[in-house]
């Protein structure tokens, strides 16, 4: 598999995908994009995860109607307001997917559709319906426009694509992702569009996808709270010309891997831009009793706010990271956990059968104070691994938060 460059990547990788973003009037800000539109040339099959949390915003709700029959061609998206909670919610995600028709001709049904922003305010669709027809004369290989349309407080854009084989052909899967605030999903993590041009039943991209987020977006948590309009959907147009994917085997394992690639690749990108971050946090989890032993423990870890703060304080503050083992909620043997801390200044032992050892803490201060850490956490009771990604928590996570609204 070959990783393609950012630029003339990401949703536009694959055949057949075009992209852009404008400035509509969403948001105060003029010098920030709001509005997105990705578009297929044919009819794809299509699938998604989405939020798990009871309060949902209208688009998840119109989505999850609209792909029931698994066909997609289109994706629209707004920021700079979620749509959520309103009492004409529905009845404007509804008119989002009608202008998308408007302009291309795409069936309402085969849209896809997304906000992110602001909790419980209004959304007025005129600065969309006024502005869908320069979005859609914007379409074309502006795959970073799109993601950055959908950024809200995102401080870099998120994209990332891959190229593989297939039956000869070669075959593209790319994605943009937002999302850098409440982040700890269940089945999603804030809006991910992912694009493909392999061939394959919306059946076996579903079951794809949804394994998938199991190790991808599922293990990303950068601050514990779940939004309300978490979305990851993919469409794959089967422009590659690749024997359709119809049941398990090479062509599908191959399909997962590549799928899998960019997806984590997402997730990094995702949990290093958490509000007010300074430092990407990789936790790795071995030696765990089942797989799901091993997930636990590492998403526990990744979430707790002490250890959080102790990376950003560059604390070997170990003692935080077994509190966080142990009330993972799983029947670990304290007295086997070893933890060293590593980075590109080094690695440093800090943690033995579950009891402290002697380390420098001038070396640990330097492997900690570097901008990506891993964390690596042995169990020693069995063949199980896992690995979550967060953040740090520091001082702007506070005043990011603190007059988001306002």
């Amino acid at each position: 598999m070959k990783f393609l460059r950012e630029v003339g990547g990401g949703v536009c990788a694959p055949y057949g995908f075009k992209a852009g973003g404008i400035h509509c009037g969403i948001r105060k800000n003029k010098e920030k994009k709001d509005f997105a539109l990705i578009l297929s040339e044919v009819p794809a099959a299509a699938a998604g995860v989405y939020t798990q949390n009871l309060v949902k915003g209208a688009p998840v709700v119109v989505t999850k109607k609209n792909l029931a029959n698994g066909v997609a061609q289109a994706v629209i998206c707004n920021s700079g307001n979620a749509n959520t909670c309103n009492a004409n919610g529905i009845e404007i995600a509804e008119e989002m997917c009608s202008l998308v028709n408007k302009v291309s001709g795409i069936d309402p049904s085969d849209v896809i559709v997304a906000s992110t922003g602001v909790i419980g305010q209004p959304l007025d669709i005129q600065p969309m319906a006024d502005g869908i027809e320069s979005l859609y004369s914007a379409l074309g290989d502006n795959s970073d426009a799109a993601a950055e349309a959908i950024m809200t407080t995102d401080t870099k854009l998120k994209s990332a694509a891959v190229e593989f084989d297939i039956d000869g052909k070669a075959c593209r899967i790319g994605g943009i992702a937002k999302g850098v605030g409440m982040v700890c999903p269940n089945m999603a993590t804030n809006l991910i569009f992912l694009t493909s041009d392999v061939s394959i039943s919306s059946e076996m991209l579903q079951a794809a996808l949804s394994d998938d987020v199991k190790t991808s977006f599922n293990m990303v948590s950068v601050d514990g709270d779940q939004s309300t309009n978490d979305t990851c959907c993919i469409l794959a147009n089967g422009l590659a010309g690749n024997e359709k994917i119809t049941q398990t085997g090479e062509a599908f394992t191959a399909f997962k891997k590549a799928l899998h690639f960019v997806t984590v690749k997402l997730s990094k990108m995702i949990a290093k831009d958490g509000e007010g971050a300074t430092k990407l946090i990789e936790c790795n989890v071995s030696g765990g009793k089942t797989s799901k032993m091993a997930k636990n423990v590492a998403r526990s870890v990744i979430k707790s706010s002490l250890v959080k703060a102790a990376m950003f304080g560059c604390d070997a503050n170990w003692g935080r990271v077994l509190c966080a083992i142990g009330y993972a909620g799983e029947a670990v043997d304290v007295n086997k956990i070893d933890v060293t801390f590593r980075s590109s200044k080094g690695k440093v032992a800090v943690c033995e059968n579950g009891y402290g050892v002697e380390f420098s803490e001038e070396l640990a201060k330097k492997v900690l104070s570097q901008d990506e850490i891993q964390i690596n956490i042995n169990l020693n009771l069995g063949g199980c691994k896992a690995t979550a990604w967060g953040c740090d928590l520091t001082y702007d996570y506070v005043k990011i938060n603190g007059d988001y609204r306002t």
